[in-house]
Formats: structure tokens, C-alpha cells, sequence
């Protein structure tokens, strides 16, 4: 299975939602905290009360390495409900990623520590640590519904969710279209036009 993860995180995101029939993308909103972070792994999710994380300590408890964390948080950004003491902790327990529709804090801490996040946005407020949420059952990000198990792909181009046991073809079709893009990039070097290969005239 890291194999095809790997497989689909070289791929890249764009091309694995275009794969898929152009489904499964999270907001453009959602960006990395780093611009080169690449992450794909399958999903942990979580749902968080804004302005408290206690669901996001709890849930750390429950990866093993190689999830990626994704958290509804409502897209509340008026409060960083992760940063960097939450980071060491994931990190620790070979946690991939977070994804977060929220907001998150200690930036540069976390771009030292070199662990790719992708959020909503960033606060300098911090949260309570009162509602223990819940963990491990479906969530929606803009409009996209997310099980424990679906498998994440993002990058600097935005985040994409592949359901769980859909992942080799998704990949079959992703290694496809990037082999018909590069015949398309050797025909246009040679001269050809986007419009004759798109057939757009």
C-alpha cells in the first residue's frame, strides 16, 4: 500500500482529482503551510468544537504512522487549534500530515520541524481544551465527504480525497493521463497546437 501512495503523491494532486473524474478536491482556501509539502496517506478524521482542540490531542492517540490527520473545525479562524507542542507529539507517533479546516499557530516552529500542514488559515489565538469532539467518523469539507480511511493527496496545488478502495484505479487512471500529457508535451514541441490536440475548433 506505500507503494501506491508514494505512486500517488508523485502524481500530484491535480492530476489524481482530474483521474477521478474531477471529484474529491477540498477549498482552494486550504493551502500548505510550506509550499513544497507533499503528503499522502489515508485519513484519520476528526471533528472539533471552534475554539477548542481537545479532540485533536485524543486523536493522535488513535493514528499510527502514516495517517494524516484531517480535522473539521468548522473553519473557525479566530483561534490556532494546532501548533507546535501538538506537532512534536505527531511527529513523534510518525503521524504524515494534518489537514485542517481551521486555523493553526507557531508557524515557524513547524516549518523547522519540517512536518507538512495544510490549513485554512493561521491565528496567534490559542483554544480551549474542553469538548473531546469525535474521531473516526464522517466528516464534510466544502461539500466533501470524508471517512476514516480515504486516502489524501496534497500539495502545493490544493488537497484531494480518494475514497478508500478506490485507490488503484484512481492511480491506473492518474498514470494514464500523465502518459497522454507527455505524448501532448512531445507534440508540441515538435509544433503541434493545443488547439488540434484539445480539439477545441
Amino acid at each position: 500500500m506505500s507503494e501506491t501512495f508514494s505512486a500517488l503523491k508523485a502524481l500530484g494532486s491535480a492530476t489524481v482529482h482530474e483521474a477521478q473524474g474531477k471529484i474529491g478536491a477540498l477549498s482552494s482556501a486550504i493551502k500548505p503551510l510550506n509550499p513544497t509539502s507533499k503528503l499522502c496517506g489515508p485519513a484519520v478524521t476528526v471533528r472539533t468544537r471552534p475554539g477548542d482542540n481537545l479532540a485533536l490531542h485524543l486523536a493522535i492517540l488513535k493514528c499510527r504512522p502514516g495517517d494524516v490527520l484531517v480535522v473539521d473545525a468548522f473553519g473557525y479562524l479566530e483561534g490556532g487549534a494546532w501548533g507546535d507542542i501538538l506537532t512534536h507529539a505527531a511527529q513523534y507517533r510518525g503521524v504524515a500530515g494534518l489537514i485542517i479546516n481551521g486555523a493553526v499557530r507557531d508557524v515557524e516552529s513547524i516549518l523547522d520541524l519540517g512536518f507538512p500542514i495544510f490549513a485554512k488559515g493561521v491565528s496567534i489565538k490559542g483554544t480551549n481544551k474542553n469538548d473531546p469532539g469525535t474521531i473516526g467518523e464522517s466528516i464534510s469539507i466544502d461539500s466533501v465527504t470524508i471517512d476514516s480511511g480515504s486516502i489524501v493527496v496534497a500539495d502545493r496545488d490544493g488537497v484531494v480525497i480518494v475514497s478508500a478502495g478506490t485507490e488503484h484505479q484512481t492511480l491506473r487512471k492518474a498514470r494514464e493521463r500523465e502518459d497522454t500529457e507527455a505524448d501532448f508535451i512531445k507534440l508540441i514541441n515538435g509544433g503541434a497546437t493545443t488547439v488540434d490536440l484539445y480539439s477545441l475548433q
